[in-house]
């Protein structure tokens, strides 16, 4: 493509982004300096590439998924944060109070408020988390909570109701052989030497070991499942006020697949490398009609994707700016410690 070529596809993709109108040859005319014979003339041949096409509504072009991808390999420039939102991000970062997972759902949610595009963080702990200790605090009722906590400051708990043939100092007594035993050992190992190593001693010395073991397992069950895989979804609703959703039906399938993870989790799947890696339209595992735009982290034996989820006509500039500065944050940290 020529110069003059690129500077317009910019134009145009730049224009649409912020109105959502088709764009015509006339309004390019005095910001280009050039005949609107010359505009609609270098408009067919943008369009003869693919990277325009015409708006059956009117006569003016808009972006192709092609003239988005070029734009945003070739012609676009990523915005760099204000100083307003830089300091929002970085006090979220800089709360050594707040656990990883918990800061990077506070940021999402700034993010969405910021771009009004829908956010998303997949977070998983990898097997660095080991058990630190394993807790039982007793209720009113027969009932008891078994708390869960690991090396890295990860702290889950569940709720049981003990039969009233299950007297608590056995729970306890249970409680302090798995500590015992298991201490520092990986999360994702802990179920298989519970079934293995621990039931067998169990049996050995508590008279009610099943009712009692099965209390531990499924603790360490739904610990695994909850600390494996994490999603969080911040700014749904925002979607529903873009114009490119009008149609019930187009928005009511984008939603649903938001409540299913089967979806969310193929966000995760696409992976280009570090960095921020964009994914338009037929690109996105999720949904042809929307782009995705994510990153990705690894720290403290965490790990895992925030992406921004918008309609085609997306500010890339800006989106691609914030998770550059999220990135760049993250990593920071890290190398601080």
């Amino acid at each position: 493509m020529s110069d003059r070529q690129k500077c317009l596809l910019k134009e145009i993709v730049e224009s649409y982004i912020a109105t959502a109108k088709p764009v015509g040859s006339k309004s390019l005319c005095k910001r280009l300096k050039c005949s609107s014979a010359t505009i609609r003339n270098e408009m067919a041949h943008l369009e003869e590439l693919g990277l325009l096409e015409k708006n059956h509504i009117s006569s003016g072009r808009i972006p192709s998924e092609s003239g988005y991808k070029y734009y945003v390999e070739n012609l676009m420039k990523p915005k760099e944060l204000s100083e307003s939102d830089a300091t929002k991000l970085q006090t979220i970062f800089k709360n050594h109070e707040l656990a990883l997972s918990d800061a990077i759902e506070a940021c999402v949610e700034i993010i969405s408020e910021m771009t009004s595009y829908t956010s998303v963080v997949l977070g998983k702990n990898s097997e660095e988390n080991a058990l630190q200790q394993v807790s039982i605090i007793p209720l009113k009722n027969n009932h008891i909570v078994a708390l869960v906590c690991t090396d890295k400051g990860i702290v889950q708990n569940k709720q049981f109701t003990l039969p009233a043939t299950i007297h608590l100092d056995e729970v306890v007594k249970t409680c302090e052989i798995i500590n015992k035993m298991l201490i520092g050992t990986p999360v994702n190992e802990v179920s298989t030497r519970l079934e293995f190593e621990i039931k067998p001693i169990i049996a050995e010395k508590i008279k009610q070991y099943e009712t009692i073991f099965s209390i531990f397992s499924q603790t360490f069950h739904d610990f695994a499942a909850k600390s494996g895989e994490k999603v969080h979804v911040s700014g749904k609703n925002f979607l529903l006020s873009e114009p490119e959703y009008d149609d019930v039906e187009e928005i009511r399938n984008i939603m649903a697949k938001f409540e299913d993870n089967t979806f969310i989790e193929k966000i995760d799947k696409q992976n280009d490398g570090d960095g921020v890696n964009i994914y338009i339209g037929s690109e996105s595992e999720f949904d042809p009609n929307v782009t995705v735009i994510k990153t990705t982290y690894k720290r403290n034996g965490s790990e895992g994707t925030i992406a921004i989820i918008g309609p085609k006509r997306m500010e890339y500039d800006r989106v691609v700016g914030l998770l550059t500065f999220i990135n760049r944050e993250l990593n920071k940290e890290d190398s601080d410690e």
